[in-house]
């Protein structure tokens, strides 16, 4: 993986899709949880309040150095472990945080909520 950590923010306060009835334990916290054990040391896992978009199950997102930014959503915490390790490693071997569409896992393919431009390039 690269040098620069990798930061994997994880909603906390995100619900089941479909759920009708407040869980003991909110699904994001399950999840941040899960990826905090099994994550390697260069990436930080952070948990957030909110990344609003709340109807959409778990979310999480993707960020670090001076690459893109990206959001995820529909994440289920007891299925979705292996697609996103595969996904931060093929984001953490990106020098810009952009990886092609067609190496992308299908998790993320099908569920990108957001891109965002590195806070650098705007910079002036």
């Amino acid at each position: 993986m690269s040098q620069v950590p990798i930061d994997l923010l994880v909603c906390t306060r995100c619900r089941a899709m479909g759920a009708s009835e407040e869980p003991p334990e909110r699904p994001g916290t399950i999840l941040a949880r899960r990826l905090r054990h099994l994550a390697p040391e260069s990436v930080r896992v952070c948990e957030v309040e909110c990344l609003s978009n709340c109807s959409q199950g778990c979310t999480i997102a993707l960020r670090g150095g001076d690459r893109w930014t990206y959001v995820y959503g529909r994440i289920a915490a007891e299925d979705d472990l292996a697609e996103i390790f595969e996904g931060v490693r093929k984001y953490a071997a990106s020098p810009d945080g952009i990886v092609p569409w067609r190496e992308r896992p299908a998790h993320f393919r099908k569920n990108c909520i957001a891109r965002i431009p590195p806070i650098e390039r705007f910079s002036t």
